[in-house]
């Protein structure tokens, strides 16, 4: 079944200039498509169009019957005083309504009302009600949340308090509660860290609906779609792929394209200089100068293959300084809180010339603070961190902002970097400012292009010690390509905080993971790293089982014990499991809302049910054997 149907859409913002121009597509039921493009493809545009917020210049979109649509990016507006809590209650308002009358209904039938018609009305609510999870929508809420990372403290706060990245995840978490059919994500991972990132690709690896996602996270899109549909000159070019696919079969269609434009313009030029010739030759001579008409009329059939197009890249490179020592950066003795929160304490580190260096974690791990006492923002509570003496280090913040935002990027290369008019224009040229755009104020750009200026004005110095915080946050799937390009030829020092998985990936020689009050310091890549954390992770539960099994042990037979002793001591032991399973069940609401809490728990709990299972059979058996005797 078609779920989604596109059809001849076109739009416009400016007279004579469609983004989209005839869009033409189908998804089906159950499908994950990532919806690629450049900026300003119509990506946003065609959503928002789906989603009814705008209309279509021309065409339709038609939705299947009866099925629910939510668009991740747009966030509604709820009413004063309303609490995250009270925001992801919202998702369950049906499921309300229908324990609302499930109660009226209970509540006629306790009064004497017995007819047929109330009963047949009580049993399809209550049917409705229990095959829609209504008796589990609290540990929905919890499950989600705890995924999503949106603590408990954040759940009794007032929505409007929370930021944009928060209200986002907020959202989020809304919208998979409410079992949408069809989900609609525009960057659904911008303000997600690592771990929150992985919780929603394995949601969606389970999610039986249909999912169309924009994003420049290539390791989501990699596990997140099956088909690509990139928008190009505002129609639809069709992968049967994820995101890997799709670089792959982009790049062998351009390659194929191109062979067949070369072959069709080495046969246009072959009868080009026929038909010249003859006409040369044919002067007084009809045959010969018909013959040249008809091959210029064949050159005409012929010429079908367009030259195939190619994103304009960056041009620019990182300049290094020598760096004549091993010893870039040693951290000794390191710690640093905010108030009672310990962010990391007594840290020792030492990074040798030409490391690359991923620092990683959660989301107020400490990681952007790590950074900052790199670079002398922030000064440690105790210890010291040293620069080698050769180091030159430069710094991209996640935030860029610079001191004279009303400047033009122009003038701003022109003051801060004192170069010539000319030079300054070349430059922004090789960073793809080009024309009229060097003469907009900084003001005016989008986060993505104030870190693609910076960057300019940070490639023109003799670095040996890059320091990067999120780089790729704000960048298109193009500009992060090109500056894993730049960074592949840059050989000095690179430190950087990133949540951008697949940049991790390609650059990491050595991770810092920021958790839990320390940093972990791995030698090793990313997906080494991955493998150690999961082997880690057995061995931790492995070890915990093997502690739940052990326990019982102490309570084995005793030699010589009489069946009747035996079964009184197994009635014990049973009780006293019993006992602790309720009182897990009470652990359990107590921390509904703590994730690793209500993970341990839930280990005891599925021992503990196993131990009693067995206890259970043991004692079936014993009281067999002391009734036959």
């Amino acid at each position: 079944m078609i779920d989604i149907s596109v059809q001849n859409l076109v739009k416009s913002f400016e007279e004579g200039e469609n983004i989209l121009d005839g869009l033409t597509f189908d998804v089906t039921e159950g499908e994950h498509v990532g919806i690629l493009g450049k900026n300003g493809a119509g990506k946003t545009t065609l959503f928002r169009i789906i989603a009814g917020e705008i209309s279509a210049d021309e065409g339709e979109v038609v939705l299947a019957p009866s099925r629910r649509l939510g668009l991740i990016s747009q966030i509604p507006v709820y009413p004063r005083g309303y609490t995250v809590e009270d925001v992801l209650k919202t998702a369950h308002l049906r499921l309300d309504g229908l324990k609302r009358r499930m109660d009226e209904l209970a509540a006629r039938m306790a009064a004497g009302d017995d007819s047929a018609a109330v009963l047949r009305e009580y049993d399809r609510v209550s049917y409705d009600f229990e095959r829609s999870g209504g008796y589990d929508t609290d540990h929905e809420r919890d499950r989600v949340a705890n995924g999503l990372e949106i603590p408990a403290a954040q759940r009794h706060q007032e929505f409007e308090t929370l930021s944009g990245g928060e209200k986002t995840r907020v959202n989020l978490a809304r919208l998979i509660l409410e079992n949408t059919d069809i989900l609609l994500m525009d960057e659904p991972t911008n303000h997600l860290d690592m771990r929150a990132s992985e919780w929603l690709e394995n949601y969606l690896s389970t999610f039986r609906g249909t999912v169309l996602v924009i994003s420049h996270d290539r390791y989501f899109l990699d596990r997140a779609v099956s088909r690509v549909i990139e928008l190009d000159r505002g129609r639809a070019v069709f992968y049967s792929g994820n995101y890997s696919f799709f670089v792959e079969e982009k790049q062998r269609r351009y390659e194929e394209q191109l062979k067949k434009y070369q072959r069709e313009q080495a046969e246009i030029r072959r009868l080009q200089e026929s038909a010249d010739r003859l006409y040369q030759w044919g002067t007084g001579n009809k045959n010969l100068m018909k013959k040249s008409f008809a091959i210029r009329s064949r050159i005409d059939r012929i010429a079908t293959v367009e030259r195939p197009d190619t994103e304009k890249r960056m041009r620019a490179r990182f300049s290094e300084n020598e760096f004549r020592a091993d010893e870039a950066v040693v951290i000794k003795g390191v710690s640093k809180s905010f108030g009672d929160k310990m962010l990391f304490s007594d840290v020792e580190l030492e990074v040798t010339g030409g490391e690359r260096i991923a620092v990683i974690g959660d989301n107020g791990a400490g990681k952007s603070t790590l950074i900052k006492l790199i670079m002398d923002e922030e000064q440690p509570d105790t210890g010291y961190i040293r620069l080698g003496p050769a180091v030159k280090k430069a710094y991209l913040p996640q935030l860029v902002r610079f001191d004279e935002p009303h400047r033009s990027l122009v003038d701003t290369l022109i003051y801060e970097d004192n170069c010539s008019p000319q030079t300054a224009r070349n430059r922004l040229g090789a960073f793809k400012f080009s024309g009229e755009d060097v003469f907009k104020q900084v003001a005016d750009l989008s986060g993505g292009e104030k870190s693609r200026l910076r960057l300019c004005m940070l490639m023109n110095e003799s670095i040996n010690l890059l320091i990067l915080d999120e780089p790729t946050n704000h960048l298109d799937i193009v500009s992060r390509e090109w500056m894993e390009e730049a960074l592949e030829d840059y050989g000095g020092t690179l430190i950087f905080v990133s949540h951008d998985r697949y940049f991790i990936n390609r650059f990491a020689t050595r991770i810092w993971e920021v958790r839990d009050g320390a940093i972990r310091d791995f030698r090793g890549g990313f997906e080494a790293f991955r493998a150690a954390e999961t082997r880690r992770e057995q061995a931790e539960r492995a070890r915990r089982e093997t502690v739940k099994r052990a326990a019982p042990k102490k309570q084995q037979k005793r030699g010589g014990e009489s069946l009747e002793k035996q079964i009184a001591r197994l009635e014990r032991e049973i009780a006293r499991g019993e006992g602790r399973r309720d009182e897990l069940d009470r652990l359990r609401e107590e921390h509904a809302t703590d994730y690793e809490k209500l993970m341990e728990i839930e280990t005891e709990y599925e021992a503990l049910s196993r131990e009693l299972e067995a206890q259970y059979e043991e004692w079936g058996i014993l009281s067999e054997q002391e009734e036959k005797e």
